[in-house]
């Protein structure tokens, strides 16, 4: 007979075994997105691109208090640092006037502090890139779902329709058109009116790209499972085409406008160098570089806004590149 003051032996093991019996924790899955950002975060190049393109948006946003501390308005001359005795009008001072008060010198002629209007200006390539990639992602993902989704004379005609945007003479045609864009219409004049024409003059015709990129994938996902579901439990079209097409597009599509924007950014600079894009004496880095060839021997003067569209081009492309890897399925 036990003693009631010691345990039961016959209950020890049961404890024991209690004790040591493994806690099992439930697995928890992860997400396209959570493994797409895990992919994202170990590609150093890209993470570089991307906190390129942060910084970049940061210095749009905040350009009147960065200017404020480091720099002077981007329109204000300055013609005593300016060499008007000599005849040349160069900056004063060894690398274009490069000092504590201008950190990238001065423009040659005007006196205008360099520094500042690098800053404005990456407000106004930014701004039209952005919005005029919105533009194509908007009417190219839409035409390229619906030709997609619909097939027979729809989607020939969004297709012939696509063919006649991409044979045609896009620089040529917005030369044209921004040349002739009036003083006041729409209720806008000056840079305002001059920023939504070029807006919709990038952004309406670059909208083909994105269109035949869409317009492919849907042709591979119409014929999945998921939709011949859909279609047998009565969905109809728009609510296949927003709930179960465009969920699935929104990796090409998002890669896809990181890779736009530098493109635009690039057409901007492009058109504001060719002397019909933004006016002066509102700052864009074409227009510098366009102000910069009658200044050859200064390369300063355009060694400044064409790093500013080199850097940002690049780490654009670089970001779009990471993003592309890290949402491809089919990559390790």
């Amino acid at each position: 007979m036990s003693d009631p003051g010691l345990p039961d032996s016959g209950a020890l093991p049961v404890a024991v075994a209690e004790a040591e019996a493994p806690i099992y924790t439930a697995i928890q899955g992860r997400s396209l997105g959570q493994i797409a950002w895990r992919r994202l975060k170990r590609d150093r190049v890209a993470m570089v691109g991307a906190g390129v393109v942060v910084f970049l948006i940061i210095v749009a946003v905040f350009a009147p208090l960065i200017v404020d501390w480091f720099g002077t308005p981007p329109n204000d001359p300055h013609r005593e640092l300016i060499d008007e005795a000599g005849g040349t009008l160069a900056p004063i001072g060894p690398w274009g006037g490069m000092s504590w008060d201008h950190l990238m010198g001065v423009e040659p002629q005007s006196g205008r502090d360099i520094f500042s209007r690098i800053v404005y200006g990456s407000r106004i390539s930014l701004l039209i890139a952005f919005l005029a990639t919105l533009l194509s992602v908007a009417i190219g993902s839409t035409m390229g779902v619906i030709a997609g989704y619909a097939g027979g004379w729809v989607d020939a005609l969004i297709s012939r329709l696509m063919d006649v945007f991409l044979a045609f003479p896009l620089l040529i045609f917005a030369i044209a058109l921004a040349g002739v864009i009036p003083d006041e219409a729409f209720g806008l004049k000056g840079d305002p009116l001059r920023l939504v024409m070029l807006i919709f003059i990038i952004g309406f015709f670059n909208w083909p790209y994105i269109g035949r990129i869409v317009r492919g994938q849907t042709l591979s996902l119409r014929e999945r499972e998921f939709v011949d579901a859909s279609v047998s439990l009565g969905a109809r079209t728009p609510h296949i085409l927003v709930k179960e097409m465009l969920p699935n597009l929104v990796a090409p599509i998002l890669v896809y406008s990181t890779l736009l924007i530098p493109t635009n950014i690039l057409f901007e600079a492009a058109l504001s160098f060719l002397g019909v894009g933004i006016q002066p004496p509102t700052a864009s880095w074409g227009g510098m570089l366009s102000d910069a060839v009658s200044y050859y021997t200064l390369p300063m003067f355009m060694f400044w806004p064409g790093m500013a569209i080199f850097i940002t081009v690049l780490a654009f492309n670089l970001f779009g590149d990471g993003l592309r890897d890290a949402l491809d399925p089919r990559a390790r």
